[in-house]
Formats: structure tokens, sequence, C-alpha cells
């Protein structure tokens, strides 16, 4: 056997499984296509430290989130990585959303989020005096994170304890062998093979491809993708807030609602918007035609917001298992031994919160090892 553990793709869910692997197993190689880690779904984000407020109570999201939370506040302390608990607002702005607010509380408190309150529009304009709000609810330990330095430190843990990291480097084919797996890279000097015994599939957009290269074909693992656009906020209006203010979210869970997020350097940003892309064909353009309908989006409850503060900042997309209309989807996280692949791990459809279940998730893949 060449090696022990591959792991495919170097985005913060694929940094912090290789954390925590090499924390007990030897041999583990960490293959990314890109020059270095994170250059896709991992860098462009909101940086939320997210409760786990939303999601169906026993779901992958909720309780990773919930337990991701404390796991990651407590390596941010450990390792110094810039952090801040701002707090989060979920604001309603009518008598209908005052009703989801409801509902929200009530499901935040199923999924163990503990520290929520509700708060009536003057207590509301207490905290947030240039917010617009009928109600809200507050959870104090939403946070925001700097997701570059955590995506460093998890690298230079991973290596420390062994990790062989190796980029610009694309697995081309994955091959079932009677007791190993042989996988077929390519790189700038061409294609080459080696075997090992355990696969971990942390591919995010490509990880439906790497499930199939392989010889795992399962329409329930095809996932979809969402552009979410960021347009940032400047003329100082980035003093207005001090949380981070979101509005009720969208049916389905497709997107949490265009909101407005503060970051390490205190920038404000809005976003992200739900853009369904049929044709998977990615672009990270920010479309300046968009501008207008973020104004509108976040007039009602941001009303010291003006159409000229706005600038286009970046997009990112969503490896979503839903398409437009679709129920919730969980993420998937399987040892795929029931279908004749031991220890072939599939992580598909990590979209948000997977930032904050990062080292949950790890954890949770760690004990799937047979």
């Amino acid at each position: 056997m060449d090696t022990n553990i591959v792991i495919i793709g170097a985005g913060v869910i694929g940094l912090a499984i290789a954390k925590e692997l090499s924390s007990s197993f030897d041999d583990i190689y960490l293959i990314e296509k890109n020059s270095t880690f994170g250059q896709e779904t991992s860098s462009r984000n909101s940086e939320v430290i997210h409760s786990g407020i939303y999601y169906p109570t026993g779901s992958l999201k909720a309780t990773l989130c919930v337990e991701g939370k404390k796991l990651l506040y407590k390596y941010c302390e450990e390792k110094q990585i810039p952090h801040k608990k701002i707090g989060k607002l979920v604001v309603a702005t009518n008598d209908e959303e005052k009703n989801i607010l409801k509902n929200i509380l009530k499901q935040s408190q199923m999924n163990g989020v503990t520290d929520s309150t509700y708060l009536t529009e003057k207590e509301t304009k207490a905290i947030e005096p240039n917010v617009y709000a009928t109600a809200a609810l507050f959870f104090p330990t939403t946070g925001i994170i700097d997701s570059h330095y955590l995506m460093k430190q998890l690298e230079t843990d991973a290596i420390k304890q062994g990790t062989n990291t190796v980029y610009k480097t694309e697995v081309t084919n994955i091959s079932k062998k009677h007791n190993c797996y042989e996988i077929t890279v390519k790189d700038d000097c061409g294609k080459y093979s080696f075997s090992t015994n355990i696969v971990i599939n942390a591919t995010g957009l490509y990880s439906d491809k790497i499930s199939e290269i392989a010889g795992i074909s399962d329409e329930y693992y095809n996932l979809h993708y969402w552009k979410g656009e960021y347009f940032s906020v400047g003329n100082g209006k980035n003093k207005y807030i001090k949380h981070l203010i979101y509005p009720v979210p969208n049916n389905n869970l497709t997107g949490v609602g265009i909101h407005a997020t503060l970051d390490m350097a205190n920038r404000l940003k809005l976003g992200p918007n739900a853009i369904y892309l049929p044709e998977k064909k990615i672009n990270y353009n920010v479309n300046i035609l968009h501008k207008e309908l973020f104004y509108r989006s976040v007039k009602t409850f941001l009303p010291f917001i003006e159409l000229a503060d706005l600038q286009p900042e970046q997009a990112g997309i969503r490896p979503k298992l839903q398409k437009p209309n679709d129920v919730f989807r969980d993420f998937i996280i399987k040892n795929e031994t029931d279908k004749g692949f031991h220890n072939f791990i599939n992580l598909i459809g990590i979209e948000s919160p997977g930032l904050t279940c990062c080292l949950a998730i790890a954890k949770k893949v760690k004990e799937m090892i047979i």
C-alpha cells in the first residue's frame, strides 16, 4: 500500500479533516487541484460563525452547527485566530414576519441554541438605532472569523502532525481494488497512480463527480449550483450597525436572504443573493445590474442604505443538493461501505453552515472510519 488515507479537496472541510485525522493516523495525503487551499467555496462566503437556528432538529446541519460553533470558538482562542462574537439580529418588519420569528425562536431552542432572545421594537431600537424592525431575535454568540487565517492554521497543524499536502494535482480517476483504492492524478509532470486504504471526498463543488468516477453513482447525490453575489457598502455606513442583520429566511432554506455582515476589518457587505445555475457554469463576476435589487431587498430594514453606497464585492458558488422549489436537504456525510466501497467517505452538499461545522464534521468523519 502506497499510503493510508487520501483526502481530496483542501477547502476548510478537507483541511479540518486532515488536522483531525493526522492526530491519530499516519500516511495521510491531502490533494488539491488548485495552487493552494480554499480557492473556491471556502474563501467566497460571509465568514459568519453560525448558531444553527434554522435547520430541522436532528439534522446534520443543526447538530453539527451547534457543536461546531463551540469547537470553532475554542480553536480560535487556542490558536489566536482572528474572530469576534458580534451577535446577530433576525429582524421582522411586519406582523407576518413577527410570526415567523416566533417559529425560528422555537426551532432554535429545539436545536439546543439557548442564548436566543426575543426583542420588541423598542428593545431592538435600543441596540441598533439605525435598523428598522417591529421585532427581532438576538443571538449574541453568532460571530465572524477570518476564514483564510483559519484555513492556514488548519493546514499548519495538519502538516505538523504529518499530513502531506499536494497542490496543483487533480484526481482524474478512482478505481476500487480488492482491498484498496487506486487513485490516478494529473499534475504538471503528467499522470500517475498510487494506492490507498481510505478515501475521503471533500471536493465541494465537484464532490458528486468524484463520487461518480469512483463508481458510486446516485441521483440523490447530484449537486445544484447556486451563485451568491455580495455588494460592499461604502460612505462610512459600516458605522451604522454593530451586529449582523438578517431578514427572515427564504422558503425551504434555499438561502437566508440578503443580509448585512461586518468582517474583521469592519467592512460592511450585503449578500448573498441566490441565483440558480442550471448549466453549472462557474463564474465569479458580480452583475452590476443587481445593485438595485440588493438596495431594495435591504432598504426596508436598513433605511440608511442608499443606492450610491453599493459597489460590487465578490461572488461564490454554493454546492447545494436542492434545486428551485425543492424541500430542505441535509448534508451527506457517509461511509459508503454499504454500497461496497469500504472506507470511501463522501461529503456532498457541504454548503452553509459548513464553515461553522468544519471541526465537528472532521470529528464525525474520524468516527466513521472502520
